[in-house]
């Protein structure tokens, strides 16, 4: 009978993995690439397998041990048509169980308790637990999706270089620089956009909140329009009891001060993050695995 519990969690820009005994006593650590399954299936199964590996041999166990092994594997897009189920079936667990990378966002942060999740990286996503119930909204990814994530971030960034170029809109320092940086020419801006995939987008978010503490207009008009659309979906979400909102990922700190005073009052800092979330839920599944068995 299997003793181990693997909690990954695949982001878009790599992918990370713990693996625990049956007591959530974390034993080994793995990282590999990304694992976004919207944009490129084939390479996050290798990734999420890869990182998996990595955590066993981190443990001193064989790699091999991964067949006995159970997981949950948190990831952006499980819950799009069946991205999901597609990895379940090819997964060299004994058991694995993909879930989205809010639902484990959320463990991570709460633990068992109820509030509410948002998380902003490349991607953003929501979830709440209200009277133990799960609420997931967003994930659907940034071409339709992903409001105030930052691959949204960057893509809005270069929409609103284009539009000074244009002359629809006076430029600043940050349009300035993109243009500079694609040689004065739009067309290098739209061959890379069509290309792009988020990550490339998002290596551009840390650039917009850097020029919008400096009053860059462009720069804090798209983090404003993020705010406000973090404002919506929270709100979509509260209830008047909730005891509280936990903001996680990469850009979770930056978008504190933007926020409206009604939903910073409530901000909490996560009990952990998203990969300790993951770990949670496969020690879970281990043990209720075993006590069916017993």
């Amino acid at each position: 009978m299997t003793e181990l519990a693997i909690g990954i969690d695949g982001g878009g820009t790599s992918c990370r993995a713990a693996v625990a005994d049956r007591n959530g006593n974390i034993i080994g650590r793995g990282k590999s690439g990304p694992a976004n399954i919207l944009s490129d299936l084939e390479n996050s199964l290798l990734n999420i397998v890869e990182s998996a590996r990595q955590a066993l041999r981190d443990a001193g166990i064989a790699a091999e041990t991964i067949s006995s092994a159970v997981s949950v594997v948190g990831v952006a897009g499980a819950n799009v048509t069946d991205y999901g189920q597609r990895i379940e079936k090819t997964l060299p667990f004994a058991e694995g169980r993909v879930v989205t990378d809010a639902l484990i966002a959320l463990q991570g942060a709460l633990g068992d308790a109820d509030g509410i999740v948002g998380a902003f990286g490349t991607g953003s996503v929501y979830n709440a637990r209200r009277d133990g119930r799960l609420i997931g909204i967003g994930g659907w990814g940034f071409v339709v999706g992903d409001q105030a994530s930052g691959a949204r971030l960057g893509r809005d960034l270069m929409e609103q270089s284009l539009l000074v170029h244009d002359g629809v809109r006076p430029a600043s320092p940050i349009t300035e620089a993109i243009m500079g940086e694609y040689g004065n020419d739009p067309e290098n801006i739209v061959e890379f956009a069509h290309s792009a995939r988020p990550t490339d987008f998002a290596r551009y978010a840390p650039v917009v909140f850097e020029h919008a503490a400096k009053g860059d207009a462009v720069a804090a008009g798209i983090v404003t329009d993020a705010a406000t659309a973090i404002g919506k979906s929270l709100e979509a979400l509260l209830w008047p009891e909730c005891p509280s909102i936990c903001l996680l990922g990469g850009l979770a700190g930056a978008y504190e001060p933007w926020l409206s005073e009604r939903y910073r009052s409530r901000l909490a800092k996560p009990k952990g993050d998203a990969l300790q979330g993951a770990v949670e839920l496969a020690v879970k599944l281990l043990n209720d695995q075993q006590r069916g068995a017993a």
